[in-house]
């Protein structure tokens, strides 16, 4: 199974055919590229690690180095995605949506603000 990364990009409302309004989120999900391939050899699985949204800002050199190395463009998101065949993929291949079809089931997760424990405290 194959994934992307993506973002929300807002909300907006859909009306359906007989007039009723449906709330939906806008993601933009993709084009990710592939920026390293693990392997059973030499890291103990199989895995593509891919990179979303890129960026020059605030990136740690190690990390420059590592997409220097693989020849990609700098990305602020890196995502390992666990594969049983890695064969089939090559470094710097972009993903796309255009890899789902129509009626695919499509799982999403996401992280949330994180806002702890706010309870009666929240005042202002």
């Amino acid at each position: 199974m194959i994934g992307l990364i993506g973002k929300k990009v807002g909300m907006t409302t859909v009306f359906t055919e007989d007039g009723k309004a449906v709330p939906v989120t806008i993601l933009q999900a993709g084009p990710c590229e592939i920026t390293q391939l693990r392997t059973e050899k030499r890291d103990g699985y199989t895995a593509i690690q891919i990179g979303f949204d890129t960026t020059e800002k605030r990136i740690p050199k190690p990390l420059l180095g590592h997409f220097k190395k693989a020849g990609t463009k700098v990305y602020k998101k890196l995502k390992e995605i666990r594969l049983d065949n890695v064969k089939d993929y090559k470094i710097g291949q972009t993903l796309t949506v255009e890899q789902f079809q129509v009626g695919d089931t499509v799982r999403l997760s996401g992280i949330s603000k994180g806002k702890g424990f706010q309870g009666v405290q929240r005042r202002w």
